[in-house]
């Protein structure tokens, strides 16, 4: 609640405040009225102002206000003119014009006004101007004479303007037009080789502007200066036009009815955008009706008003979209209280008594944001994000038969602040041909700096929460490798999104001269002809001041061949350009390239004009994409490709490759200059294009549940050889996208006409670990590929190993075959058409698609408090949660060897040790799998993960879990690592080990290495840090990786898991070996047994007659139970 009382101030204020105030005024601190912010207010000039929470609608609380109150006049009011201003500077400096001087009125109240004018005009500038008195005016396209006292609006016979035009590195700009700004249609002239134009009759007695302005530049104004010398000189610099790019995107809101709502839009271009447009649904909003510009507002709001809201922006250099922001108008709230079903799966040995079940529902709150209390709802991104979470938990156990397990499930949801998880984009910048890396190579968003490679060429980048497209441009200092930008994805719900980036090394310059025509070849493989060739005529080469380059040019042309796949990663950009309405569409390559053209002496780098790009027509072998060829450069601030010109054709002869003779080819033709961009694409816009629906699983069992989000998966377009449609010939495009909980949908081209005339090459990576894509060898399986016949036979779907065992089973090929919609068997699914892309969105999981999986043997794990990794915001704040701390995780592994001829399941069971409120409870159970080291025989070695010691959620006190290590089956530890045993008797508490068949420790507080057998590895994404932890667990090692165990490096403890020994044969064994000898043992058992339990009753009412008949009697039972025992260990065995 919020009061401010009248009486309240007056005490604290008493000389400040007046007896009777006349008004009186309340604003949030934000400086917004109190009728703007939507709450229930009070005020009153006799009791003051004040705001009640219980009063506000939804749950809402008061915001804090400033209160002002005005005071009546003690003095009566009065007005008076101050002192005359000087006279202001004359309109014109000939043929007459005026100039003002202006008084201010000194008043006591806003009530009273001053009588008189604030202003007075007086008439200069009399004397006529140089030359003829009179001035030369069009109209109506026929010249008359005038006579005006104001010459800046006509043309004066006798007066020149002179003026040069550059661009912004100071070459001069040829071609240009030059017209008067009041009239930009009528061109007056044209700026000549140097830059320089003439512009006669133009008045210089003011100031008059003119307009200059050449197609790829953003056009400019400029001001010719007063004189009377008949002669003015006027300098014009023309940036490249650059097209519209959205720096502030719309933000996903959600409003209860009857609130409202501010929606932002900005973009950035050359010359700056000056139209915005407002869509709802994909409807143009009415501008008069809600008075829009770059922010829409929206009062008073209906349920009808949800939906998908987007911003369109133009200027004369092209138009832009922006990203779809959702809006959610509610009339009740949007959090159900009751949590959804959640399944959570437990260990191997516990099944429930009476439902065998293996699974348990421990509830989840829905994944929905919900319109919570905004201190203020009218910024462009809400201060707080409100979501669908846990209110409250409930402790309850599991009977696993044997054991009880405890749990915590969600019993009640509510409304609250969202989880904001840090959102990283990390990864390593090596060459595409040797994967040297990117040393400290420069890192760079738009124009600010923003780190530095490591030596290993990795990186690691923090995302705010408003970034839509990540632009990251990598620059190498030591000129070595191609300066190259890159369109990252990345995942909003946080954690890290990790990118295996590719660049190109340059190619070694070579000296040409500048004062003869060169030639540079694009495209050299052996055996192949080069894919087109750069000519650059005498004399084109300048400086950045605009002067002629004469000397010898020390040239490198760096050219991406899609004949050669590995290059496809090293692709700038994300082969995007921005169309005529807006949208951002995809481009297919056929080849980029990149210039760098330095002064020999002093290593400046020089500009080209007038170069000439040729692309031979035999590379080309869909023969539709000839006449849509383009030219392309890239911006790299914004990673999208901008159109340079159009090809036209021509013929030569020439002897190609391996011809003996001469014989005449077809080459497109495309112009270009070289100013500030230097990366250039020779490019199709293609409108054949699909969806693939891919998904990753957890393991080979491709479960729906075990679904994994956060895996990067890409897909590169490749073009059949003609003739060879298994043999890729090119490829063509190259897409990223990430996964969500229900899979991917990547964009690519394709075919309905043949089937293999695009084809894919898809692969996957999380964490920088390669996943392994479902087989298709020895014989292709539909329930395994997770596609149905006959269209798996039709998209001819091969795993990297089909042909060669030896290679890696990491990536799958397919033809890109169209669907058919009139066939049935073609519309579930995995490629579905460009428009049906919600379809694929939402496909069920039981839809065709194709897979990925995770490499793991029989893992498991198990939280008390249930938490999803691939999706943070699912984090709940509790003393048993694994992860303490939802913007940090800390990932502790410990490696155990084992001596045995078999792998063996190894668990570590996690209990509180130290803290008050956890100590002897459960955090949770992991089981692993050993895998085994294939140098050494009869071993091998598991990563066993195990809760780390530290804070817990409340960051008040550190727990020291309570940890217990125990490989199943017939184990015995036999050593236990020197200095993890030394570390622990020095930090109490120690925990007994007095078991040989386990070992039972307080997990170490600090992170220790290799050397104790302990990997600890902390970061903002929990999956990450798992990684990278058992990466280092595998190569034994503090800072190396590897995915092959070596048993023999940082071990922590060691087992001996012998086989057990068979010392009879088996019921089995027998049946057998002897089966009729066995089957009449059986029956004389069966017959004792039964005559054993008639005899059993029988005592309990007669007794013996002697003691002997007791004892044969006791020697009888005996004997039928030793048999009867012997046979059940048997049967076990």
């Amino acid at each position: 609640m919020f009061f401010q009382r009248l009486e309240a101030i007056r005490f604290y204020y008493r000389e400040r405040v007046c007896a009777r105030p006349t008004a009186m005024e309340a604003r949030t601190t934000d400086w917004v009225a109190a009728a703007d912010t939507g709450e229930v207010v009070h005020s009153s000039l006799e009791k003051g102002f004040w705001c009640i929470n219980k009063e506000q609608p939804h749950g809402r609380i008061c915001s804090n206000y400033h209160v002002r109150f005005q005071c009546p006049p003690d003095t009566v009011s009065e007005s008076k003119w101050g002192p005359w201003g000087r006279w202001g500077t004359c309109s014109v400096t000939c043929g007459g014009g005026r100039r003002i001087r202006r008084r201010t009125c000194v008043r006591t109240s806003e009530t009273v006004q001053c009588k008189g004018r604030p202003a007075e005009v007086q008439k200069c500038g009399k004397s006529p101007c140089p030359g003829t008195p009179t001035c030369l005016m069009q109209m109506s396209h026929v010249l008359r004479w005038f006579s005006l006292e104001d010459c800046s609006r006509c043309v004066c016979d006798g007066h020149m303007v002179r003026g040069d035009v550059h661009s912004v590195t100071g070459v001069p700009v040829a071609g240009a037009w030059v017209a008067l700004a009041n009239q930009p249609k009528v061109i007056r002239a044209r700026t000549d080789a140097k830059g320089q134009f003439r512009l006669p009759g133009v008045c210089s007695s003011s100031p008059t502007s003119l307009s200059i302005r050449k197609e790829k530049f953003a056009p400019t104004t400029v001001s010719t200066s007063s004189n009377t010398t008949g002669l003015s000189w006027v300098r014009a610099v023309l940036k490249t036009a650059e097209k519209p790019y959205i720096v502030k995107h719309p933000e996903d809101k959600v409003r209860y009815e009857g609130g409202r709502v501010l929606l932002c839009c900005k973009a950035t271009g050359s010359p700056m955008p000056d139209k915005y447009y407002w869509y709802h649904n994909g409807t143009l909003l009415d501008r008069k009706l809600y008075k829009y510009e770059e922010d829409l507002v929206l009062r008073d709001l209906k349920p009808e008003q949800s939906g998908q809201y987007y911003c369109k922006t133009s200027s004369s250099a092209g138009t832009i979209k922006s990203s779809p922001a959702f809006l959610t108008v509610i009339g009740s709230p949007a959090c159900n209280s009751t949590p959804e079903t959640h399944l959570v799966r437990m260990p191997v040995d516990c099944v429930q008594p009476g439902t065998d079940s293996t699974y348990y529902n421990a509830g989840r709150c829905p994944h929905n944001k919900c319109a919570g209390s905004l201190d203020f709802d009218m910024r462009c991104r809400d201060g707080s994000t409100f979501c669908c979470g846990v209110q409250q938990m409930e402790s309850r156990t599991i009977d696993c038969g044997s054991y009880t397990l405890p749990i915590k499930t969600v019993t009640q949801c509510s409304c609250q602040k969202c989880v904001e998880p840090t959102v990283l984009v990390r990864g390593r910048v090596v060459t595409a041909d040797n994967n040297e890396p990117l040393r400290f190579g420069h890192i760079y968003i738009g124009k600010e700096r923003v780190g530095t490679t490591g030596y290993q060429g990795d990186f690691t980048l923090q995302i705010t929460p408003d970034t839509h497209r990540l632009v990251v441009n990598f620059v190498d200092p030591t000129q070595n490798f191609l300066d190259t930008p890159k369109v990252f994805i990345f995942d909003k719900k946080g954690g890290s999104i990790y990118h295996d980036v590719k660049v190109m090394r340059k190619q070694k310059p070579i000296d040409i001269n500048a004062g003869e025509s060169n030639s540079i070849n694009l495209g050299e493989i052996i055996g192949e002809d080069p894919i087109g060739q750069l000519v650059i005529p005498a004399n084109s080469f300048h400086k950045d001041d605009g002067e002629i380059y004469e000397g010898t040019v020390k040239a490198s042309v760096t050219f991406i061949d899609p004949r050669n796949i590995t290059t496809a990663a090293a692709a700038p950009g994300d082969l995007n350009f921005v169309d005529d309405e807006g949208d951002m569409l995809p481009l297919r390559t056929y080849g980029m390239f990149s210039v760098d053209f330095r002064d020999e002496s002093n290593q400046e780098i020089l500009g080209a004009g007038g170069v000439q790009v040729l692309l031979d027509t035999q590379h080309v072998k869909m023969q539709e994409h000839i006449p849509k060829m383009k030219l392309w450069s890239l911006n790299p601030d914004t990673g999208v490709w901008e159109e340079e010109s159009d090809f036209s054709y021509t013929t030569t002869t020439t002897g190609g490759h391996g011809r003996s003779k001469r014989e005449e080819r077809t080459f497109l033709i495309g112009n270009m200059e070289i100013r500030e961009r230097r990366l250039f694409n020779l490019d199709v816009p293609e409108n054949r294009r699909c969806y693939v629906k891919v998904r990753a699983y957890m393991s080979d069992k491709f479960l729906p549940s075990e679904q994994l989000e956060g895996v990067v998966i890409s897909l590169i377009n490749l073009e059949p050889k003609p003739g060879y449609s298994s043999n890729p010939r090119a490829w063509g495009r190259f897409d990223s996208v990430i996964t969500g909980s229900n899979g991917a949908c990547l964009p690519a081209f394709c075919d309905a006409q043949r089937a293999d005339a695009y084809t894919a090459y898809v692969t996957a990576m999380m964490g920088g670990e390669e996943l392994e894509a479902a087989p298709s060898s020895p014989k292709m399986n539909p329930n395994i590929i997770g596609v149905s016949q006959p269209y798996l036979d039709k998209i001819d779907y091969q795993r990297s190993d089909h042909e060669d065992p030896a290679l890696k089973k990491t990536a799958f090929k397919i033809n890109l075959a169209k669907p058919n919609q009139n066939n049935l068997d073609e519309t579930n699914g995995p490629i579905y058409p460009y428009q049906n892309l919600i379809a694929c969105e939402n496909a069920p999981p039981d839809a065709n698609h194709f897979r990925f999986f995770r490499v793991e043997k029989d893992k498991y794990e198990y939280n008390v408090v249930p938490f999803e990794e691939n999706d943070l915001t699912t984090w709940t704040g509790d003393y048993l949660s694994w992860w303490p701390n939802p913007q940090e995780f800390r990932a502790c592994y410990i490696k155990v060897k084992i001596h045995g001829q078999k792998e063996v399941m190894v668990r570590s069971r996690n209990l509180g040790g130290t803290h008050r409120e956890t100590q002897g409870k459960l955090y949770g159970i992991r089981d692993i799998r050993s895998t085994r080291d294939m140098r050494e025989a009869n071993t091998s070695a598991a990563c066993v993960e195990f809760k780390c010691s530290g804070m817990l959620f409340d960051q008040a006190e550190v727990d020291r879990s309570l940890i217990s290590v125990l490989p199943q089956g017939n184990c015995r530890r036999i050593s236990t690592n020197s200095l993890l045993q030394e570390y622990l008797i020095k930090h109490p508490p120690v925990a007994q080990n007095n078991e040989s068949h386990a070992f039972t420790m307080l997990a170490p507080v600090d992170p220790l290495g290799h050397n104790y057998g302990i990997y600890t590895v902390t970061d903002q994404n929990p999956r990450v840090a798992k990684e990278i932890a058992i990466g280092r667990c595998f190569d034994g090692t503090s800072d190396g990786f590897s995915r092959e165990m070596k048993s023999d490096s940082g071990v922590a403890l060691t087992f001996s898991c012998p086989e057990r020994k068979i010392n009879r044969e088996s019921l089995f064994q027998r049946l057998q070996t002897n089966p009729g000898q066995t089957l009449s043992q059986m029956a004389r058992d069966m017959r004792e047994m039964e005559g054993l339990q008639v005899q059993r009753s029988s005592t309990r009412v007669v007794a013996y007659p002697s003691e002997q008949q007791g004892r044969t009697q006791s020697r009888r039972v005996s004997s039928s139970f030793r048999r009867r025992g012997s046979m059940r260990i048997q049967q076990r065995q």
